[in-house]
């Protein structure tokens, strides 16, 4: 095969992938990952499961990609987050509720024994809390002012993160996600 067609192949078949992590998250989102079916997945994109199959041999693998995708859209070097910034992470997340809702899924299923994305959320939940402990060590050194350390604190700090989600997605119109974030972040000692 000339190496121009080879290309294009190649361009097409990243493209099809990518369709595919679509419409799974999709599906996920809607069924969660263990209502997700491959058939599912396969014909919204318009392919028979055995198509599906040659772009990701399991289900397990079209989950790690799922995951691996999500977490491309909001990847900051961990030396770059600020508390600024974190804000402004809660605002995009109100931006775009489908993702949030297949996450918030995949995490909440996760915790059952025997999930393929059991580890993927245990090891980035660590590491989660170790980015947040540096980002309030950076703002305020060995001690916020509520007299916490910042490796007590960071647990906290993703706690509402992901608790305000979860009631946002229940009751969108009752819960501000972003309003609610400021004032926790009043209560660390930061201007809201």
């Amino acid at each position: 095969m000339p190496y121009g067609d080879a290309m294009n192949a190649r361009v097409r078949s990243e493209e099809r992938r990518a369709e595919i992590v679509r419409a799974a998250l999709e599906v996920i989102a809607e069924r969660g990952y263990r209502g997700a079916s491959l058939a599912a997945v396969a014909e919204r994109v318009g392919l028979t499961q055995q198509g599906l199959l040659h772009y990701f041999p399991t289900k397990e693998a079209l989950l790690v990609a799922v995951l691996k995708e999500r977490d491309q859209w909001d990847a900051v070097p961990a030396t770059q987050w600020r508390i600024d910034l974190l804000a402004s992470l809660v605002e995009y997340n109100a931006m775009r509720p489908a993702i949030i809702q297949t996450f918030s899924a995949l995490l909440g299923e996760s915790v059952t024994e025997g999930h393929p994305a059991r580890g993927y959320f245990t090891d980035r939940y660590r590491q989660v809390r170790e980015s947040m402990a540096a980002v309030l060590r950076t703002e305020y050194g060995d001690s916020l002012p509520n007299g916490l350390t910042p490796e007590r604190t960071a647990p906290l700090l993703v706690a509402v993160m992901d608790g305000l989600q979860y009631q946002w997605l229940l009751d969108p119109d009752s819960v501000d996600m972003p309003g609610a974030f400021r004032d926790f972040l009043a209560l660390l000692g930061e201007e809201a």
